[in-house]
């Protein structure tokens, strides 16, 4: 059988973190591309070095030559630069820009029929660039956010609750920034209302947090951002596409009508499987969380009016 094959475009922490976790879960032959000489090479033999001990029998290869992502059944997108302490998402607009241009413009040449997922930020604008400049379908291309979003959700849960995550059902929706929405009516203890076990002010504080966590780890990093976790959720999205696992998530999809937005990509949950994005959920919201996805979903119409032509 044909080996499934990844392209990492971006070979810095959440680059490495990717190719190392696919790696061990040996979802396909992994490329690593970055434009620094040497960097993704080196990577790509210590990640190699470690699946050996864990037994993985997938290839790793590390480039500066975007040629070898060539047939990439799963692309995805890490490039740019990272936040600082002191900056927003929204702050890395331009430079960021100009990088997913490049990058989108060597998928269509090399790799046209992938999946692709964009987890570089201002997320919401660079997905809605890649899909543009890339002219992949809209289904193909979607957003890194609401699964790390929503991990983020369920921790601080679970410590409030002095429980495991495995039980907590959450969801975050709208755009990955500071107006994130995070879904209180839909999350459960195993199918136990969160409201009922968790006062309200308690609530809205463990939400606050959730809505800053990304500046929150830049502020304590003090040299880039978060990569461990961006990683995991990514994988999560990739595994369900290349296995057709059908899995729903949160992810930033292209929306043609539903929650009322149209022409826009927004975080909402949708189902993955080997179409892509097969499927847009729509669940019901309260009213107080149907104003906060609309106020999330105006600022994501802000952001992408800001990138350059």
């Amino acid at each position: 059988m044909k080996r499934n094959k990844i392209a990492l475009i971006g070979g810095g922490n959440i680059g490495g973190n990717l190719a190392y976790l696919s790696c061990i879960k040996e979802l396909g032959d992994i490329v690593l591309f970055d434009v620094v000489e040497g960097m993704p090479q080196g990577k790509a033999q210590d990640i190699m070095h470690g699946g050996a001990i864990f037994n993985s029998s997938v290839n790793v290869t590390g480039t500066n030559n975007f040629a070898d992502i060539a047939g990439a059944d799963v692309v995805i997108v890490t490039a740019g630069i990272p936040r600082k302490p002191g900056m927003s998402r929204d702050d890395l607009i331009a430079t960021n820009a100009g990088i997913m241009k490049a990058v989108a413009k060597n998928i269509k040449i090399y790799a046209a029929n992938a999946f692709v997922i964009v987890v570089s930020n201002p997320l919401d604008a660079m997905v809605t660039l890649c899909q543009k400049e890339s002219g992949l379908a809209p289904n193909m291309v979607v957003g890194m956010a609401g699964v790390l979003d929503s991990g983020r959700y369920r921790t601080w849960l679970a410590e409030a609750l002095n429980t495991s995550p495995a039980s907590i059902h959450a969801l975050v929706l709208g755009g990955h920034g500071d107006d994130m929405v995070p879904i209180r009516s839909k999350t459960t203890v195993n199918g136990i209302p969160v409201e009922s076990l968790l006062s309200t002010d308690k609530l809205d504080a463990i939400e606050k947090r959730v809505c800053g966590a990304g500046g929150e780890i830049v502020a304590l990093l003090k040299i880039g951002s978060a990569f461990y976790s961006p990683a995991a959720a990514a994988i999560e999205m990739a595994e369900s596409y290349l296995k057709d696992q059908k899995k729903v998530l949160p992810c930033a999809a292209y929306l043609t009508g539903q929650y009322g937005e149209e022409g826009i990509y927004l975080g909402v949950p949708v189902k993955i499987g080997a179409g892509g994005v097969e499927k847009i959920i729509e669940i019901d919201l309260t009213a107080k969380e149907k104003e906060a996805l609309s106020t999330s979903a105006s600022r994501v119409r802000e952001l992408v009016a800001l990138l350059p032509n």
